[in-house]
């Protein structure tokens, strides 16, 4: 039971630091204005977190338990996208490109510590190395976003 009460709050920890993912990004999208670009590749994060969470739900159910979204993180990774929703004001495409880039390191950061954890039943495992692939992609995509802002 121990063991499964670690996963639920493993998982628990994931959801909720895609929702502040989904924060991050639908502030970037307040504060991106024009670019249809820039939207359209936020608007894909955002999607692609909400997938994260309901895959991530439906395992913390198969373990009896409800996902709690409300479940404050211990330790820094859940606050640095917290911190990126507050500094969203005014800045330029660029700026807001680098914050989303050090969402995307943090939740990176986040899973890799979830995947350290030893008692993963390797099914979950396998979920979080795959979630943890696409994030991979997107933290590669917003860089390249930013390093092209960098050459205008």
């Amino acid at each position: 039971m121990e063991r499964n009460k670690e996963i639920i709050e493993t998982l628990n920890d994931l959801v909720q630091i895609n929702n502040d993912r989904i924060a991050g990004y639908e502030n970037a999208i307040k504060e991106t204005k024009d670019d249809g670009e820039l939207i359209s590749v936020f608007n894909n994060k955002i999607l692609e977190s909400q997938q994260f969470k309901s895959t991530l739900a439906r395992e913390i159910q198969v373990f009896g338990s409800d996902v709690d979204n409300d479940t404050s993180v211990s330790g820094t990774i859940h606050r640095t996208w917290l911190e990126i929703k507050a500094t969203f004001t005014g800045h330029s495409e660029k700026s807001i490109l680098e914050e989303c880039e050090f969402g995307e390191d943090a939740i990176k950061k986040a899973y890799q510590s979830a995947l350290n954890e030893g008692h993963l039943p390797a099914y979950i495992r396998d979920i979080l190395n795959d979630q943890q692939a696409i994030l991979q992609q997107s933290h590669d995509e917003i860089k390249a976003l930013r390093d092209s802002l960098e050459h205008h």
